[in-house]
């Protein structure tokens, strides 16, 4: 295959239609828009919009809160840790911070805090220090012989 022998599959493309061309093409004068009335001017969107009759979206009620100062907490599973620390990106001696996950590009940044859940397995003896942890985590990594410390935790303490 060379350049010159690139092609688009067949159908793939479709040549747009030319509109107001004059009355041979078929598409002239009103160019398909019929006559008169505001869908026939240009600069015309009319979303939603249904001749006055309540719109749908303002007949069905509203639904839901969204909290304004909510948290919002960058997720780390185990299993990614572990896979990491294989890879000799993060070091399992060292205490495992959340900075050191930012460094070791596991995570893109912290957020509000980083919080550890137990999907995937740890084998490693693991000093994880976060902000926040499911019990599954905690126990998963206990239970490996590290320890996991959260900040709520630590707060309470």
């Amino acid at each position: 295959m060379k350049l010159h022998e690139l092609r688009d599959n067949p159908g793939a493309t479709k040549r747009r239609k030319r509109v107001g061309r004059g009355p041979g093409s078929g598409m002239g004068k009103t160019a398909g828009r019929g006559i008169k009335g505001q869908k026939s001017r240009s600069g015309v969107a009319i979303n939603a919009y249904e001749g006055g009759q309540m719109p749908l979206y303002q007949r069905l009620p509203k639904r839901g809160f969204n909290k304004p100062n909510r948290k919002e907490f960058a997720v780390v599973n185990l299993g990614l840790i572990q896979k990491f620390i294989d890879a000799g990106k993060i070091d399992a001696k060292a205490e495992i911070t959340e900075d050191a996950l930012v460094a070791s590009g596991l995570v893109r940044r912290k957020l509000d805090g980083v919080r550890v859940l137990a999907k995937g397995e740890v084998s490693a003896k693991l000093n994880i220090s976060v902000t926040g942890a499911s019990k599954a985590a905690v126990e998963a990594v206990e239970k490996a012989g590290g320890k996991l410390t959260t900040a709520a935790a630590a707060a309470a303490e």
